[in-house]
């Protein structure tokens, strides 16, 4: 049995966006020691900003396993 279409589709937009959300989260964890204890906040507002929400998730999960 097909996967439904929209399980699909975020499957999809996983394998074709997830080298990027892993880059993206590196980029941001480097900015760690530079902004201290501000980095948290600057990180929320960063996702905040991002978009589209799906891609936001994936840096947010993948800067969750980075600090791990």
């Amino acid at each position: 049995m097909n996967a439904p279409i929209e399980t699909r589709g975020r499957a999809e937009f996983h394998a074709r966006h997830q080298a990027k959300a892993r880059e993206q989260a590196e980029q941001w964890l480097a900015q760690r020691p530079r902004l201290q204890g501000a980095w948290l906040d600057w990180v929320a507002t960063q996702l905040y900003q991002l978009g589209p929400p799906e891609f936001a998730a994936m840096v947010r999960r993948e800067l969750q396993k980075l600090t791990a």
